[in-house]
């Protein structure tokens, strides 16, 4: 994990690997989470309906992505052959909550309510 400087919601400096650390990431303005170490949640709740690398099929809710390393970090991360969902999803304060279990149950919902009828 890089150590760059960030600041917080209040605005006060911090480092990424701080806890609650929001980065501002230059070139878009927008505000997103550096990721939680040991969450994973987004990597587990959330079905992905493209290839992964070993998984050609995508993988279902609830199942954890065979690229989620055991310390629930993604070897994907930073790779062309990461799936573009995975890309494209941007940690928020909301999403991710205070701890783990909040982001899985969150993330949860949020497949339900956009799973195809």
């Amino acid at each position: 994990m890089q150590n760059v400087e960030c600041r917080t919601g209040e605005g006060e400096k911090g480092r990424v690997q701080d806890a609650g650390c929001v980065p501002l990431i230059a070139g878009y303005g927008e505000r997103i989470l550096e990721c939680r170490v040991g969450c994973g949640a987004c990597c587990i709740a959330l079905s992905i309906s493209s290839p992964i690398p070993g998984m050609p099929d995508g993988k279902p809710a609830g199942i954890r992505c065979v690229q989620l390393t055991p310390d629930n970090r993604c070897r994907l991360f930073g790779h062309t052959d990461r799936p573009v969902v995975c890309v494209r999803l941007r940690p928020n304060e909301e999403m991710c909550g205070q701890t783990a279990d909040e982001a899985y149950a969150w993330l949860l919902e949020l497949e339900r309510a956009t799973r195809p009828a």
